[in-house]
């Protein structure tokens, strides 16, 4: 016979379940910090700007269209303007950001600074992004 016959090794070494998920743990962690926690963050901040809406407002919706807020119709919907004489009622889902707040008791719309950007500046002057 050409082939010796061939014998399984017995295991060496005792690896417990703690050393077996603990790169899976430490995966999720990172995937946390760096992916999850920052997206709620966004859609926390993006609800909380879309019930402070109130008229006067200038708002850009999901297509791009900028337009100022006329009358908040319920929880639901808002009427927009976005040229002279043309309204579109929207739904408050659909505004992605808010460019000027009007103040309560206020004519004229302040700017609305830009949100911070967090852990994606952070990376960024990490890996070589511009200083602001």
């Amino acid at each position: 016979m050409f082939i010796s016959p061939a014998y399984a090794q017995v295991g060496g070494a005792d690896s417990s379940l703690i050393s077996n998920l603990l790169p899976l743990v430490l995966i999720f962690v990172v995937f946390w910090f760096l992916l999850i926690r920052p997206q709620q963050q966004k859609a926390k901040r993006h609800r909380a700007m879309l019930t402070a809406i109130r008229r006067g407002d200038k708002v850009v919706m999901g297509g791009g269209i900028m337009g100022s807020v006329t009358k908040v119709i319920d929880d639901e919907e808002v009427m927009v303007e976005i040229s002279k004489d043309v309204k579109v009622r929207v739904q408050r889902a659909l505004i992605a950001n808010m460019i000027a707040k009007t103040e309560p008791g206020a004519k004229k719309a302040t700017k609305v600074p830009p949100p911070e950007q967090g852990v994606t500046s952070f990376l960024g002057n990490l890996f070589g992004g511009k200083d602001k």
